[in-house]
């Protein structure tokens, strides 16, 4: 079958492409903003990610088009699509009818951390030898890929997204997955584009609570607020608690260098190099979420001590002259707060830069701007990017900082800047949910220019 994929380089269309080819499909697809790691990863999966939207790309006609979210009427396609007649549907439609509908799904939800946790939760099967399949929005850095099948039968590990389906389905994409687990990690207000308030989020998050089965699992974290109210609202499958709260069945205890997890006066230790109590809680969760399916807590300890982070979770881009360049996808206040909290812990005497792009359609609302200063408060110094199509000046944000903090609207003037203002043992984390003009490499050149004499370790 000939699928073509519009929006096509979106982390779940782009991973959705991978499985369509993986199950024998001819795939191809198209959008408008092309940039790594997933055009990249669809290219060396031999699938051409297109450049830009064109009705010509349904010439000859696909035998079903798989329409991405961020699609709307009045997109060249999508009215091509609608005006042909050409069979059509949803992504996470697709998805269950051809893939989920044959597996174990065990779906990981919440405002924060689904990469990451769903990340854990697949590499902990992967390690106790049930080759899961998986679709996860970003690249695990334990596997080469975003997403793959599995066998029928199997384990299948989501990341399951609260954001609507299509242009035709505003309901939230993981209404559609039909888990047998699912683990509801946090809950706060997000997508503003989308959601009125948090109560319309909460509504959505009961909706995938009522498809678990009675015979399934239910994964909450027990100091969330909101996921009680999700709870208050019905729940027809058996429930477990983790985090710090006194009724949780998971307790953590954060230590040096990882954290031990305590289970029924169980003590089960997991060493590692991740930063951050919100890393900790990712890996709690997953922890109780394999337990659920029959994984001890020793055997996913001793898979966590292995596991690497997905690409942009704080990934290291490259070192010149002894400055660090990390790269991370944190975009909403309570994401960019966690991250500069876990960096400023994990070296304290180190000068953290954070250099920030807010363009998430929520971001583009202001909706979050207010909270926006407070969440650099454990940077040393802070640059706020001005996007196009921002709906406000990055300016009133930089004002209110409790940290020395500039804006700037040209990607190239900010490189320069911060390759003249930083030094060795400078820390820079950049933080964006889009490609950001590539800053990142280009920042390493420019500093390799600036450097020449030094190695990228930064020793001579």
């Amino acid at each position: 079958m000939h699928i073509h994929i519009p929006g096509i380089c979106g982390t779940f269309m782009g991973s959705l492409a991978l499985l369509a080819r993986e199950l024998g499909h001819r795939v191809t697809g198209s959008d408008s903003n092309v940039y790594p790691p997933m055009s990249t990863l669809l290219e060396a999966h031999g699938i051409d990610p297109g450049h830009g939207f064109d009705a010509a790309h349904l010439d000859p006609a696909p035998d079903l088009v798989v329409i991405g979210n961020a699609l709307s009427r009045g997109n060249v396609e999508v009215e091509a699509v609608l005006d042909r007649r050409i069979p059509y549907t949803s992504g996470p439609r697709w998805l269950f009818d051809n893939l989920l509908c044959h597996r174990r799904v065990l779906a990981v939800a919440g405002t924060h951390g689904k990469t990451t946790t769903a990340a854990m939760l697949a590499w902990i099967l992967e390690r106790e030898g049930h080759a899961p399949g998986f679709l996860i929005g970003g690249v695990p850095g334990n596997f080469s890929m975003s997403a793959r099948a599995g066998e029928p039968g199997g384990f299948f590990v989501i990341e399951a997204d609260e954001y609507d389906t299509a242009f035709f389905d505003k309901r939230s994409k993981f209404v559609h997955y039909g888990p047998e687990v699912a683990l509801l990690n946090n809950l706060e207000f997000d997508h503003a584009d989308i959601f009125d308030d948090l109560a319309a989020i909460e509504r959505q998050f009961h909706h995938l609570v009522r498809t678990v089965p009675g015979n399934g699992r239910l994964l909450v974290a027990a100091d969330e607020p909101a996921l009680d109210r999700v709870l208050a609202r019905g729940c027809w499958t058996p429930v477990e608690r983790f985090g710090s709260a006194p009724q949780a069945a998971w307790q953590l205890e954060a230590s040096a260098g990882g954290f031990t997890a305590i289970v029924a006066g169980q003590h089960y230790p997991v060493g590692w190099t991740l930063s951050g109590e919100h890393n900790r809680r990712n890996g709690l969760a997953a922890m109780a979420a394999a337990a659920a399916v029959g994984i001890s807590p020793q055997a996913a300890a001793r898979a966590l001590q292995a596991f690497r982070p997905p690409r942009r979770r704080q990934e290291l881009r490259g070192r010149v002259n002894g400055i660090e360049v990390i790269d991370d996808f944190a975009h909403h206040p309570t994401a960019i707060a966690l991250t500069l909290e876990g960096l400023r812990a994990e070296r304290p005497q180190a000068r953290l830069i954070a250099v920030i792009e807010p363009r998430s359609n929520t971001m583009k609302l202001g909706a979050m701007k207010a909270r926006l200063p407070g969440s650099v408060a454990s940077a040393d110094r802070v640059w706020w990017y001005q996007p196009p199509g921002l709906g406000w000046q990055v300016e009133e944000v930089a004002r209110d900082c409790p940290v020395p903090a500039s804006a700037c609207a040209d990607s190239a003037a900010l490189i320069e800047a911060l390759a003249e203002e930083t030094g060795p043992g400078d820390r820079i984390v950049i933080m964006s949910n889009g490609g950001f003009d590539n800053i990142h490499e280009r920042l390493l050149v420019a500093l390799r220019e600036r450097y020449p004499q030094q190695t990228e370790d930064g020793e001579a």
